[in-house]
């Protein structure tokens, strides 16, 4: 029997998501689908987080993952790092809500599951990813495809 993996690249502008199919032994993983889950800039951020519940919710039920990768949140310098932990919260909820087990990666750990060392840089990572999944170009946009590495991170670290 197969398992499915979610992996979910939180942010509030953009939230990336992919899943796959991985079977219990081999690598014949299948691409199921990615996207994202993108609100608008501009409207209230109360919205944009109750966008994200919304669509996280269909999401899940399309997928119908057995377990959710996530990417760990950790200290940024950076204006946007409480818009993005207010957007992994209710990603977390979500979680909760439907009953779906989640395992968390830093991105050092995503970057050394797929490239080897843990101080790969963006593209590197991108670039595994569509190797990994045997895929002609690197999944667009970039948030689909950290959500990929988050999925394919999982599978790695079962």
């Amino acid at each position: 029997m197969n398992q499915r993996i979610l992996g979910l690249d939180p942010g509030l502008a953009s939230l990336g998501f992919g899943s796959l199919s991985l079977p219990e032994s081999g690598t014949d993983f299948t691409l199921l689908d990615f996207g994202i889950i993108q609100t608008k800039a501009g409207v209230e951020v109360s919205l944009r987080l109750q966008t994200i519940y919304d669509d996280l919710h269909c999401v899940l039920k399309e997928a119908q993952p057995d377990l959710v990768a996530i990417e760990k949140l950790f200290f940024y310098k950076m204006a946007n790092t409480i818009l993005v932990a207010q957007a992994r919260g209710v990603v977390l909820l979500v979680l909760a809500q439907c009953q779906v087990p989640y395992v968390e990666f830093t991105p050092a750990q995503v970057k050394q599951a797929l490239t080897g060392h843990g101080n790969a840089d963006k593209h590197d990572v991108q670039a595994a990813v569509a190797r990994e999944l045997k895929l002609d170009k690197i999944p667009r946009p970039d948030d689909a495809a950290d959500a990929l590495a988050l999925a394919l991170t999982a599978w790695f670290q079962r």
